[in-house]
């Protein structure tokens, strides 16, 4: 029997989750999880809902599914140590390190891939299961059949999302929120930037739309066929969505997981009525319905996304038009409301007018806003009314929105249940906390003699095309890498090309990913590559390493192998790469804690690139006649799309070429120059090369995370205090130096008028 899945971003949610029939559910704490902004569980609760959970033959998964920087790893080693202690029933993971720790330290902690470690085929299911792990959360982007023959050539577990909100990027490679400002999907922090509004120049003129918001995922219908070959689990997405939500969503795949035998028909119909107060964006079965990869790549882009669909989720209910401080009753009606386990985060509130929709929310209600610079989007359950005089409404709303934020309606009152609560009243007992434990040194493997033959310093440039190979020789790489796209393929199968570069000065680099319904093909290919005489490859995939092995090749790790701290690329090591090119989301602190200097020749550091900021499985449809985008800001991107699928990338390249000689003091000493996806000109080549021989920034590019690396909510907070003390230092300094001043100055005048008085009192009478 399939396990149903649901989600618990809160303690509600959870009661709803359970309350409804779910098998499992799954949750974060307040770290090292990819939603970040949800309410997520403290300590205390947390174990207490293991326990509590654990005594109704329910079981609870916790996601651990971020990448780490180097200085985290102890505070994770720590994190793990505690969970270790409570026993959640598995750990959903997407950093190699926690791989690497548990393997290590950890062994009787059951480890499932997250969707974010992106497997979407069996070649990379069967790795991860060798590497220890017993289920595997494949990638969204996959159909039916490819599901089925995943199945069919594992036994690892399979775990899979069926119903909740999509990422238009294939899962795990987005780097979009990342590039805007440090907020990287990959550490929980994703603003949904693909959500926004844009711009776009085309033929006819400037046209906007939410060009890259997908619908909703919703395989109901589906549920049958995916239970008959086997799934083990059924995901629902929605840590961010409310316990009216939850409870819904999670009901309806239990009355059909429950009577899809019986009934077939009528079982989906119940179900798919259940589902109808489900207010999110319009639904799409994504790949379900495609039989080839080929009509899937044509199709799925009209089934999936609709630029005049807002980003936004519900029924629009109207912008902020006015915001009040609530009143003291009101206060205490959302803290009585929020419970007694809530944080105190939880019911501070603001009350607020809308104006612009067609229906007037009540307490009861749950909402969702979102920033109008799409800066954060957060759900909210109204707790209390106010109504003035003249008849206006005013809502209560958490604060840190303002005037213009948008609002829309997830689920009304008359949708709510009340469930039976899986924490208990007391959980004074429950205490245990992350100790301070030491995280044992990890010493990466030294370089041995000529170990890296394969490997030498120098320049190293990357190219989409066999055309573009020739305009690079002005660079005199020691090593030119060549992408293997549908266009390569052809050049190097048929033999009929000649390059410019000998089969030992060339690199084959792989995609990041990998479909069930291309693995064969590509297996195939690499095959034919190797028999040729191509002897280094950068694999991207978990899955291109499985292919490779035992073929006598060199593998270099590429930068979608995520390797953000030692960990991670200890557990790469442990797969036979011997050298990696950093993630280009990385920055310089990191990388110089990752790799001590005498490991960092097997580091290449990319200096120049167009990053793939997202890539989709699909072309765009036909509608979407356009090259360039801009956002509100008026920064522009680029979009290709063709039968590879589609990447978003930014106009103006990423650039620290100025910096390669402190690279090359830091001993980093390979470097790339990446023109991947675009036109290689000799005079871009002449530009990059002299601002690395210069020391010379080029002109409107990016540094990306380079020098200020990720946005860090626990830094930035920190900034914060430490500016507040220094302003109430200031003003104290300020206030002391103001009364010392008019002490003086009273002091002063007293000695005057003492002295004046004085002198009139000594002054003899007459």
């Amino acid at each position: 029997m399939s396990e149903l899945l649901a989600p618990a971003g809160n303690i509600e949610a959870l009661d709803a989750a359970i309350g409804e029939g779910a098998d499992a559910v799954y949750l974060g704490l307040k770290s090292f999880n990819a939603r970040l902004r949800s309410s997520n569980f403290a300590w205390n609760q947390f174990e207490a809902t293991v326990n509590s959970l654990h005594r109704q033959g329910k079981k609870i998964y916790v996601t651990v599914n971020t990448v780490s920087q180097e200085e985290e790893t102890e505070r994770l080693y720590r994190f793990l140590s505690y969970l270790n202690k409570i026993g959640p029933d598995g750990l959903i993971v997407q950093d190699y390190g926690v791989l690497r720790m548990c393997r290590e330290f950890f062994p009787e902690l059951e480890l499932h891939g997250s969707t974010q470690i992106n497997v979407e085929s069996a070649d990379g299911v069967n790795l991860l299961q060798k590497a220890g792990l017993s289920r595997v959360v494949v990638a969204r982007e996959l159909g039916l059949e490819e599901i089925r023959q995943i199945k069919q050539n594992t036994t690892c577990e399979i775990e899979m999302f069926v119903h909740g909100a999509l990422c238009v990027s294939e899962s795990g490679l987005c780097l979009f929120s990342s590039f805007l400002g440090g907020k990287s999907a990959n550490r929980g922090m994703c603003t949904q930037a693909c959500r926004r509004f844009y711009t776009a120049e085309t033929a006819s003129g400037q046209k906007q739309g939410y060009y890259f918001s997908p619908g909703d995922l919703q395989l109901i219908e589906k549920i049958p066929d995916l239970m008959d070959m086997g799934v083990e689990s059924f995901k629902i997405e929605g840590r961010m969505k409310s316990a009216e939500y939850v409870g819904a969503v999670t009901a309806a795949y239990r009355y059909l997981m429950d009577h899809y035998k019986e009934d077939r028909k009528g079982s989906i119909a119940a179900a798919k009525r259940m589902l109808s107060t489900d207010f999110a964006r319009s639904k799409t079965t994504y790949w379900y319905n495609f039989k080839t990869n080929e009509e899937g790549v044509e199709k799925a882009g009209s089934a999936i996304l609709n630029p005049n669909q807002a980003g936004g989720t519900g029924i629009y209910l109207g912008r902020i038009s006015k915001i009040r401080s609530a009143s003291e009753q009101a206060k205490e009606k959302a803290r009585l409301a929020a419970g007694p386990d809530a944080a105190f985060e939880d019911y501070q509130i603001v009350m607020a007018q809308l104006s612009g929709g067609n229906y007037d929310p009540d307490p009861g209600d749950s909402i969702r806003l979102h920033k109008k610079d799409d800066s954060g989007r957060v759900s909210h359950k109204i707790r209390t009314l106010e109504t003035d005089e003249d008849g206006s409404r005013w809502i209560d709303i958490p604060k840190g929105f303002s005037r213009e934020d948008e609002v829309y309606l997830l689920q009304t009152k008359s949708m709510s249940k009340r469930y039976p609560r899986v924490l208990p009243q007391d959980i004074g007992r429950f205490r245990s906390q992350p100790g301070d434990e030491i995280l044992p040194v990890l010493d990466l493997t030294p370089v041995e003699k000529n170990e890296l033959s394969y490997f030498p310093e120098g320049t190293y440039v990357q190219v989409s095309t066999v055309s573009d190979m020739f305009q690079v020789q002005t660079l005199s790489p020691v090593r030119v890498i060549l992408e293997l796209n549908f266009e390569t393929q052809t050049d190097l199968l048929t033999r009929k090309t000649v390059l410019p570069f000998s089969k030992k000065q060339i690199i084959i680099s792989l995609t990041p990913y990998v479909p069930q319904s291309c693995a064969g093909e590509l297996s195939s290919t690499l095959e034919q590559l190797v028999s040729d005489g191509y002897k280094t490859f950068v694999v991207n995939n978990l899955a291109e390493i499985q292919m490779l092995k035992g073929k006598g090749v060199n593998l270099i790790a590429g930068p979608y192998l995520y390797t953000f701290n030692r960990w991670a690329v200890s557990w790469l090591e442990n797969q036979d790469i011997g050298a990696f090119i950093t993630p280009i989301e990385n920055n310089r602190e990191n990388i110089l804690n990752t790799f001590e200097r005498n490991v960092r020749s097997r580091l290449m550091v990319t200096v120049y690139a167009y990053p793939a900021l997202f890539r989709i499985r699909f072309k765009l449809p036909q509608s979407y006649d356009f090259m360039y985008f801009w956002d509100k800001k008026e920064m522009p991107f680029k979009v290709l799309s063709n039968q590879d699928g589609t990447i978003v990338m930014p106009e103006n390249p990423f650039s620290i070429a100025d910096k390669t000689a402190q690279l090359q003091k830091d001993g980093f000493r390979r470097i790339l120059i990446d023109f991947s996806r675009t036109k290689v000109t000799r005079a871009e080549c002449k530009m990059v090369q002299n601002s690395i021989i210069k020391s010379q920034p080029i002109p409107e590019t990016g540094r990306f995370n380079w020098k200020d690396g990720f946005y860090n909510p626990e830094k930035m907070e920190a900034y914060r205090a430490a500016a507040e003390r220094q302003a109430a230092e200031r003003q104290q300094s300020d206030f002391a130096g103001r009364s010392a001043s008019n002490r003086k100055n009273f002091r002063g005048n007293n000695r005057k008028g003492l002295q004046k008085g004085g002198s009139d009192r000594r002054r003899p009478r007459r």
